[in-house]
């Protein structure tokens, strides 16, 4: 009997088992996802079959990939290996070549400014030479995606590049053994004579924690009392990165930014530590429309915390948050796996449920008020814009991106500023004003950049000449419009050569004497010390 009934409790067990297999398997198939499989290789395999011409398996397998990623979000994205490559440099903050920034200029390689710290800066290479030979072949002509292939390589190799130099008689040949090149993602950093300092960050990657707090730590030396910090066109990048940058500025115990998911009822939060190095900084952060994902958490989480004061145009409002997932063929996709808020609580993410075409050209923004909008009263709050508080409760908006204490707009430039800019006239006039006077400058204004800053102007004949390019380019050069965008060309024009001169700093420092956001937000830091309770100093 007792052997009976095991026997019996084991059949039972075994069809109990079959069963609840059979409904696992429907289950799985009821998502669809076993189906859905079976039916991509079936469609793979006919067309690879019976397809008229020649298949590229490969390539239908990524247009597959590309448009099931697209039906999800705007920020799930394949990547393809060549891609990737690039991706990976850029995010890791390096690459390994000769160490020059370039530009093509008349079908040559024309030197922009040699990297700081790289081999080709260490060899007197200098902003404004001519590459006409790599490794004893013509680089005349080459295009601009393959300048990179012959320039670039694994550290400790060489390349032989013949340079042209203005007002050099004779081409000059350089041996240059290539190296790790650093990219760097603080564009500028430097403190006025007033003691305001100004930084820029053009992207958050692996080294750009590291590279703020060199720069804040020598600026701080020099005489730093206040900081403008400029997100303004930064696209955003690692998360941690914008976590780490906005702890240095916050007190310990504050929520910096939270994340959640469909996929989990919890929460994942990020909090500030205490004992950071710039925590009493009086602090004005710079955004505009193409301020997104991570540069949105700093300038997010400054403004909820009333840490400092936000100025610009309303940021371009990402909030989700993507995982990239590496395949086997080099390739990788990137996936959204979470959405992020601020600490008050607003999701800066926009809707994209009218399409990726609409979601990028913003025809869904809310245009702000330009002027003082501290308590964020511009606008009637609606179901679209819910209303939130700040640590010390003023009102700000959620609804999509970051408003701005203080909305200010450029100015809108003419046809004939816009085409200055797309034609990129200014680097071309610029090449060769420097070609012919490069000598002369170097030797007037060498360690003088206070001396350029206050006397060097951009004469009638420099502007005539220019203008003679501007026609033979086919800009729009009627009179009422150059009359409106002379100022802000000649600025460019003086700010192009101090670079060619110096570097970004002097660029920079040239450039924001026009630039109505800066000039804004360099008024405002008694306001910003309020909000934050902080001592002016």
């Amino acid at each position: 009997m007792t052997r009976t009934k095991k026997m019996w409790f084991s059949i039972l067990g075994l069809v109990v088992g079959i069963v609840i297999g059979l409904r696992i398997e429907k289950l799985i198939s009821g998502d669809s996802i076993y189906d859905q499989m079976e039916k991509f290789k079936t469609v793979l395999f006919l067309v690879q079959k019976n397809y008229v011409d020649e298949v590229q398996s490969p390539k239908l397998v990524e247009s597959a990939i590309v448009g099931m990623l697209n039906d999800l979000d705007p920020h799930s994205v394949y990547i393809p290996a060549e891609q990737q490559k690039r991706v990976e440099e850029d995010f890791r903050g390096s690459f390994q070549g000769i160490g020059v920034e370039f530009d093509m200029v008349k079908d040559t390689i024309t030197i922009i400014s040699p990297i700081s710290g790289g081999p080709s800066e260490a060899l007197g290479i200098l902003a404004g030479d001519k590459i006409v030979k790599i490794d004893g072949q013509n680089a005349v002509g080459l295009s601009r995606e393959d300048v990179p292939k012959k320039l670039r390589g694994p550290k400790g190799t060489r390349v032989q590049v013949t340079v042209v130099r203005p007002q050099t008689a004779d081409p000059l040949v350089f041996d240059i053994t290539r190296d790790d090149i650093p990219l760097y993602t603080v564009d500028a950093a430097f403190v006025d004579e007033n003691g305001t300092g100004y930084l820029t960050i053009n992207r958050f990657a692996e080294p750009t924690y590291d590279e703020m707090m060199k720069n804040l730590d020598r600026m701080s030396n020099e005489g730093m009392k206040r900081l403008i910090l400029d997100l303004r066109g930064n696209p955003g990048g690692y998360m941690e990165k914008a976590i780490r940058i906005v702890d240095e500025f916050v007190p310990g115990g504050r929520k910096i930014v939270y994340t959640k998911s469909s996929r989990s009822s919890e929460e994942e939060n990020y909090m500030s530590e205490d004992g950071q190095r710039y925590e009493k900084l009086p602090l004005i952060v710079l955004i505009n429309r193409g301020s997104a994902s991570a540069s949105e958490i700093v300038s997010g989480a400054i403004q909820d915390l009333d840490r400092g004061l936000i100025v610009g145009e309303t940021s371009f409002g990402k909030g989700l948050v993507q995982r990239q997932f590496p395949l086997n063929d080099g390739s990788a996709f990137r996936l959204t796996i979470a959405r992020y808020y601020t600490p008050s609580g607003r999701l800066i993410q926009r809707p994209y449920d009218k399409g990726k075409e609409a979601y990028y050209q913003m025809s869904n923004r809310q245009e702000d008020e330009e002027g003082d909008n501290v308590n964020h009263t511009h606008d009637v709050p609606d179901s679209t814009r819910p209303v939130f508080r700040t640590l010390g409760g003023r009102r700000v908006l959620g609804g999509g991106g970051i408003t701005p204490d203080y909305v200010v707009k450029l100015d809108t430039l003419t046809t004939f500023g816009v085409d200055v800019i797309r034609k990129n006239l200014i680097w071309e006039y610029m090449e060769q004003y420097f070609d012919a006077n490069a000598s002369k400058l170097r030797s007037q204004y060498n360690g003088k950049f206070n001396e350029f800053s206050r006397n060097f102007q951009i004469t009638d004949q420099m502007w005539n000449d220019f203008m003679a390019l501007a026609k033979q380019k086919g800009a729009n050069v009627d009179p009422k419009l150059v009359a409106a965008d002379r100022h802000n060309v000649e600025v460019r024009l003086k700010a192009r050569l101090a670079r060619s001169l110096w570097g970004n700093n002097e660029f920079f420092r040239i450039a924001l004497e026009d630039d109505k956001q800066y000039q804004k937000a360099l008024t405002l830091f008694p306001e910003a010390s309020k909000v934050a309770k902080l001592t002016m100093r």
